[in-house]
């Protein structure tokens, strides 16, 4: 059984801090280790999240719009190495994440995988991320990269008050790549890198394994992603990513896509962005992630046991009364950023504001996404958008605003 001691050791890269990684000179940004094939290919490296990533690539095709479309239409790849990657091992894994994380970690079968969220003592939300359980016999966790010092700060200090028990964090900072490839054509970019035998058809989404991708061991491929479309999570021995990302380029329906085509394309399917959409002031009612626990009479809503959840959570599992809740906005004429404050109908009362807006490349209209007052959050509910002195006719909408395409398998 490992010690906390051993515990400790194995979390020590925790406070190494972004300063012990090499940066790109032009923007200050931790390099990934697909720096090279970013610029090979005209990336406009941009820091994010503490890294140096392409925000969109110098080609002639159309910039973001075009590589938005790529994504809709084929496929598109992206470096999300900056995202954190965690192994927990042990046999009390299982019963330490349950108190850390909202989600049925224990009811995962092998293989697969889910979205949950971590939470505060006062219920609000400290991260969301992705929990699968290893056919190996580990757990998988991918985290956002803006959040995952402080995901993995709040982890240790649990730890702490855990006890000695066999849990092992173990922080793959350095080691692996992370990449996505998502669109229509994405399965079958993909299948043409993993080894003889394997088939993606039977793959279903939150779906994930071992394996190797173009001759290259030590990966793991999940279906998932974050445009509403079909794809996979590649990730890679950092030594190697290249030589996937290159295999998977040669498929003549797939291009690269930056940041910048990510975020239009994870507002169109209604997906949350971390430190936009939610955060540590938001719970997951507001949020309207209530689902994440499971619907009436699940094992979370009833047993409950994690971090903060009396807050949100009524004794028998209901979800309590929240003032405010995110929406879908659409129907203004102009773009609507974060910050952009919401009336009602008569234009007279404050009723919330925009936390993501943009114009959508696929709808060709602006869409956003906000929080207002739970009275007025019903979807087609009039409300007026403030753009400066002028006030903008807009509904509420129902999301996603573009239909997802996530897989399930036959």
């Amino acid at each position: 059984m490992l010690s906390r001691i051993a515990t400790r050791a194995a979390s020590r890269t925790l406070n190494r801090g972004f300063s012990a990684l090499p940066t790109n000179a032009d923007n200050g940004g931790i390099i990934t280790p697909l720096e090279e094939f970013h610029k090979s290919q005209g990336g406009k490296l941009v820091e994010f999240a503490g890294y140096s990533l392409p925000v969109l690539y110098n080609k002639d095709n159309g910039g973001i719009l075009a590589e938005h479309a790529q994504v809709r239409n084929k496929a598109g790849i992206f470096d999300v190495s900056h995202m954190g990657q965690i192994k927990w091992h042990g046999a009390d894994c299982d019963d330490f994440i349950e108190k850390c994380v909202v989600g049925d970690v224990k009811g995962l079968k092998p293989g697969f995988g889910l979205l949950t969220l971590i939470t505060t003592p006062e219920g609000t939300i400290i991260d969301d991320c992705i929990v699968s359980r290893a056919k190996e016999g580990y757990i998988y966790m991918v985290v956002n990269g803006a959040c995952k010092h402080k995901d993995m700060a709040h982890f240790n200090a649990e730890l702490e008050k855990y006890g000695s028990k066999d849990v092992c964090m173990e922080y793959m900072e350095e080691s692996l790549a992370l990449t996505a490839i998502q669109g229509p054509k994405a399965a079958e970019a993909t299948q043409t890198i993993m080894p003889s035998g394997i088939d993606l058809t039977g793959v279903d989404f939150m779906q994930g394994f071992d394996t190797e991708l173009a001759g290259v061991p030590g990966c793991r491929i999940t279906r998932c992603g974050y445009t509403g479309e079909d794809g996979f999570e590649l990730s890679i021995p950092s030594g190697h990513a290249e030589t996937v990302i290159g295999a998977l380029m040669e498929h003549p329906d797939v291009d690269v896509a930056g940041l910048g085509a990510r975020d239009s394309l994870r507002l169109e399917a209604g997906l949350c962005l971390y430190g936009n959409d939610i955060d540590n002031t938001t719970n997951p009612i507001e949020a309207v992630l209530g689902w994440t626990l499971g619907g009436k009479g699940s094992r979370r809503r009833t047993e409950q046991g994690f971090v903060g959840a009396d807050k949100f959570l009524k004794p028998e599992g209901g979800l309590m009364k929240v003032a405010r809740k995110r929406v879908g906005i659409a129907g203004h004429k102009a773009p609507a950023r974060g910050g952009v404050e919401l009336y009602d109908a008569t234009g007279e009362n404050k009723i919330g504001e925009v936390t993501s807006g943009v114009p959508s490349p696929t709808l060709g209209h602006p869409i956003a996404m906000g929080y207002v007052e739970t009275a007025h959050s019903k979807v087609g509910t009039d409300i007026m958008v403030k753009r400066g002195k002028k006030m903008l006719p807009a509904k509420i909408e129902k999301m996603p605003f573009v239909q997802t395409n996530y897989y399930r398998a036959p």
